[in-house]
Formats: structure tokens, C-alpha cells, sequence
């Protein structure tokens, strides 16, 4: 009798059912350059950061990707829009501190990150790095724009 106790158990760690499937949550914040000044000749550089979650108990490799900029429809340059007005502000977002590869989705010479071993209840969170080229010529005001973080697992 223990046998077949100790079997069924084995089966069902196996082969979870639909209800013990992984479950991944991804939460970003604000990469929030401040003030952009067009007279500075170095880049204005910053940082945000994607937090991603599992609750299944076994570590997952998870993907993150970063969709196209909302305003330029493109990674490369990805583009900022004030609320009025044709000014488009360039900017980027990076995988890396020296900003030398573009975070996006694989495509168009774009790089995705891979968080390996996300674990239950040990969220996981990996920094954005995002510039704003220097020399742009743009209106006094506040610009913005949307990029979807998207996560496989």
C-alpha cells in the first residue's frame, strides 16, 4: 500500500495538473530622464527597472522583452512626443550600463534579457537603461511615450 502511495504521488508532481501551471507577473517602472537641457553636450542618461514574479515552485527561465516605441513605431531611434506640437525627442533603452545594446524584442538588431531561475516568491529585477542623445533642438515642455514589457516563460 505505501508503494502505490508513494507512486500516485510521484505521478502527480509529474504531471501537474492545469491549476499548479507556472505563473509569471511582470511590473515596470518610469524610465524618467527630468529635465533635458539642449544646450548639454553629453547624453542625459537614466534608469528604470522590470520586476518579474513566479508563483509555480519550480525556477523558470523568463524572457523579457521590450516592445517599439508607440510614437517613432521602431526601436532604433525609439521617440518621445509632447502633448501639443511636431518636436520629437529621440531616445533609447539599453540591456547595459554602457548603452551599446538596444533592448527590444530580437528583431531589428535588438536584444531581449533572459532572467535565468526565477524562483517562487523571489522576484527577480533587472534594470533599464535608457538615453537621450545630445544636440536635439526641441520645444520647451514635457514629452513622453509607451513601450509595452513583455515576458516568456
Amino acid at each position: 500500500m505505501k508503494t502505490f502511495v508513494r507512486l500516485c504521488a510521484l505521478l502527480l508532481f509529474a504531471c501537474p495538473t492545469g491549476e499548479a501551471r507556472a505563473l509569471c507577473n511582470v511590473t515596470a517602472t518610469s524610465v524618467n530622464f527630468g529635465a533635458y537641457d539642449v544646450f548639454v553636450a553629453a547624453p542625459l542618461d537614466s534608469t528604470g527597472s522590470v520586476t518579474v514574479s513566479c508563483t509555480y515552485f519550480l525556477p523558470r527561465n523568463v524572457t523579457v522583452s521590450i516592445g517599439a516605441s508607440a510614437t517613432s513605431g521602431g526601436f532604433n531611434p525609439r521617440r518621445m512626443r509632447p502633448p501639443s506640437g511636431s518636436d520629437r525627442l529621440d531616445y533609447n533603452l539599453f540591456t547595459t550600463s554602457s548603452r551599446s545594446t538596444i533592448w527590444g524584442d530580437g528583431t531589428a538588431g535588438t536584444s531581449t534579457v533572459l532572467l535565468s531561475n526565477v524562483r517562487r516568491n523571489q522576484p527577480r529585477v533587472t534594470t533599464i537603461y535608457g538615453r537621450i542623445p545630445a544636440g536635439q533642438d526641441i520645444q520647451v515642455g514635457s514629452f513622453t511615450d509607451t513601450v509595452t514589457v513583455t515576458i516568456l516563460y
